[in-house]
C-alpha cells in the first residue's frame, strides 16, 4: 500500500532522490577513483567553489535510452553535476563529469545540462569551468550521442571572446571529446590521471603499428611541452583546481568587463635598482627575463602560461598597481628569444585573449629575429609568425611595449612596435634596435673594403664599431619618434604604472566587418 500524500512524504521522496543522485555511480566506484588518485566529480565541485555556494541544476535528469537494457539502468544526473556557484565571490558556471556514472560517458540528456548552464554563462556573463573526466559518446546511444558533442562545440565557439572558459583534464578525454576543451581559452591538466587524444594506443598501433602508451600519447607532460595542447599542469585535482582559482581572478567575468583590481601594499612607483644591471650589455649574453618580470611586478607575482612548450617566449598574467595586464616577453636563456613556429603560435593565442577580455599587454623585447632554416620555412614560419603580428595589430587593449636589449628586423616590427599601435613604446640604454646585428651587417655593407682591406681583422672590427655607435642603441629610434623614452632600467615599474594609469580608458576600434582573416 502506498504512503498517504502528506507534506512530510513529499519532504521524504525528495530527500531520498538527493541522496539517490548524490551518491552518483555509488560508494565502491567512488572508492576507486579515490584509490587512483581522483577527487568525485561532486568534490571536485566542492573544493573549486567558495564554501556552500555551490547550486545544482539538472540533479535529477536521467537518459532516455531504450536500447541495450539501458532503460533498467538509470541514474539521476546522467553522469554530470552542473551549476553555479562563486569563486573569490565572483560567479561561474562549472560542468563536472561523474566517471563513475557509465564512465562520464557522454548522452543527449548529459550535453543538454551542460548547454543549459553554457546558456545561462552568455546569459549573465560569467566564466565556464569543465571539468572533463569521460570515456566519450555514450555508445548505446548513437548519433544523438554525436549530436550532443557537436551542440557544446557550437557554445564553446559562440561563447569564446564572450566569457572565459577553463578546461580541466582530470581524467580521459579522447575522440570528439577533445574538441570542446580545444576551443576553450585554457586548459589544464593533471600529470599521471589525465591524458587526451583522437585516437588511442590501439587504433595507432593498428594503423601505423607504432606502440606508445596513453602517458607518452596524450598525457599532461606530452601535451604542456611538445604539442601546446595543455597550458598548465598539476600533481593532483586539488593543485589543479588551486590553478583554475587563481587564473580566474586575473580574467573578467566577460568582455564588457574589466578584471577585478586587486589592493597590494608593493609601491608602484618603486624603484629597481637591480635592473640597471640586470641587462647584459654583451648582445648575445643569455640572462632570464623572467627576473626583470618578477623585479617589476605586484609582489613578484607571475602567473605563467604554457610555461614548458616554446620557452623561448613567455606568456603570463601578473599585477601592475593591482591592475592585471598580460605579459609577452622574448626568453634570451632559451634559442637566444628567436621567434620560431612554436613561440609565435603560443604569443599570438595569448594577445588575443587578452584582447578579448580588456587586459592591458605589457611586452618586453629582446629578439634577434626568426629562427632560420629549412624545418622553419617548411612548417610555415612565415604564415605562423604573421599570426602574432596579427594579433598585436588587431589589439585595442592598452600596450606598453619595453625594448630591453636586441630588436632585430621584422622580428622588431612584430614584437608590439609603435608602427602596430603600441601606445607607449620604452627602451633601456642597452637596447639595439637595428635590421640586424653589427656583425652580420658589417659582413654584408662592407663585404668588398674589408676583402681588399691589408688588415682584414682591423679593418672589420672599425666597421663594426662605427655600425654599433651609428645603430647598435635606442637613440635613432628615439630620434625618429617610435621609441617615446629611453629610461633608465631602475625606473621600469613606475613607468609601466604611469603607462598603464594614463591608457586605462583608452578606447580603440578596429574597421567594421564580420570579422578579421587571420592567417591560421
Amino acid at each position: 500500500m502506498a504512503e498517504p500524500r502528506t507534506h512530510q512524504s513529499l519532504i521524504n521522496k525528495l530527500d531520498e532522490m538527493n541522496a539517490r543522485a548524490i551518491e552518483g555511480g555509488g560508494a565502491v566506484r567512488v572508492a576507486k577513483q579515490h584509490e587512483q588518485g581522483k577527487l568525485s566529480a561532486r568534490e571536485r565541485v566542492e573544493f573549486l567553489l567558495d564554501q556552500d555556494s555551490f547550486v545544482e541544476t539538472g540533479r535529477f535528469v536521467t537518459h532516455r535510452c531504450t536500447d541495450f537494457g539501458m532503460e533498467n539502468q538509470k541514474v539521476l544526473g546522467d553522469g554530470v553535476i552542473t551549476g553555479y556557484g562563486t569563486i573569490d565571490g565572483r560567479k561561474v558556471v562549472v560542468f563536472s563529469q561523474d566517471f563513475t556514472v557509465f564512465g562520464g560517458s557522454l548522452s543527449g540528456a548529459y550535453a543538454e545540462k551542460i548547454c543549459k548552464v553554457m546558456d545561462l554563462a552568455m546569459k549573465v556573463g560569467v566564466p565556464v569551468i569543465g571539468l572533463n573526466d569521460s570515456g566519450g559518446a555514450r555508445i548505446q546511444e548513437g548519433v544523438e550521442s554525436l549530436a550532443g558533442y557537436a551542440d557544446i562545440f557550437l557554445r564553446n565557439t559562440l561563447a569564446s571572446g564572450v566569457v572565459p572558459q577553463i578546461s580541466a583534464i582530470m581524467g580521459p578525454c579522447a575522440g570528439g571529446a577533445v574538441y570542446s576543451p580545444a576551443i576553450t581559452d585554457f586548459i589544464a591538466m593533471v600529470e599521471n590521471t589525465s591524458y587526451m587524444f583522437i585516437t588511442g594506443p590501439d587504433v595507432i598501433k593498428a594503423v601505423t603499428h607504432e606502440e606508445v602508451t596513453k602517458e607518452d600519447l596524450g598525457g599532461a607532460h606530452t601535451h604542456a611541452s611538445k604539442s601546446g595542447v595543455a597550458h598548465l599542469t598539476a600533481p593532483d585535482d586539488k593543485a589543479c583546481l588551486v590553478q583554475i582559482r587563481n587564473l580566474i581572478g586575473y580574467m573578467p567575468s566577460n568582455n564588457q568587463e574589466d578584471a577585478p583590481r586587486v589592493a597590494s601594499h608593493d609601491d608602484p612607483m618603486r624603484e629597481v635598482a637591480e635592473l640597471d644591471t640586470m641587462i647584459p650589455i654583451e648582445s648575445n649574453k643569455p640572462y632570464d627575463v623572467k627576473r626583470v618580470i618578477e623585479a617589476v611586478v605586484d609582489d613578484a607575482g607571475f602567473f605563467e602560461i604554457a610555461e614548458e612548450y616554446a620557452a623561448n617566449i613567455v606568456v603570463g598574467f601578473a599585477r601592475i598597481g593591482g591592475r592585471s595586464v598580460g605579459i609577452v616577453a622574448n626568453q634570451p636563456s632559451v634559442l637566444a628569444g628567436v621567434l620560431d613556429i612554436d613561440s609565435s603560435m603560443k604569443a599570438a593565442r595569448f594577445v588575443r585573449f587578452c584582447d578579448c577580455f580588456n587586459i592591458p599587454l605589457v611586452t618586453l623585447v629582446d629578439v634577434p629575429g626568426f629562427l632560420p632554416g629549412t624545418k622553419q620555412e617548411y612548417g610555415g614560419i612565415i604564415k605562423h609568425g604573421a599570426k602574432l603580428l596579427f594579433a598585436f595589430a588587431e589589439a585595442t587593449v592598452p600596450k606598453v611595449t619595453v625594448i630591453l636589449r636586441k630588436a632585430y628586423g621584422g622580428a622588431y616590427d612584430v614584437m608590439a612596435s609603435k608602427h602596430i599601435r603600441a601606445d607607449v613604446n620604452l627602451a633601456f640604454p642597452t637596447a639595439e634596435i637595428a635590421v640586424m646585428g653589427a656583425d652580420g651587417a658589417v659582413n654584408i655593407i662592407y663585404r668588398g673594403e674589408i676583402a681588399s682591406a691589408d688588415d682584414a681583422a682591423a679593418t672589420r672590427t672599425g666597421f663594426v664599431d662605427d655600425y654599433r655607435e651609428k645603430f647598435a642603441n635606442p637613440y635613432k629610434a628615439a630620434e625618429l619618434g617610435f621609441i617615446d623614452e629611453v629610461i633608465q632600467p631602475r625606473f621600469l615599474r613606475k613607468r609601466l604604472y604611469q603607462s598603464l594609469e594614463m591608457l586605462k580608458d583608452k578606447r580603440d576600434t578596429n574597421p567594421p566587418r564580420k570579422h578579421t582573416n587571420i592567417p591560421l
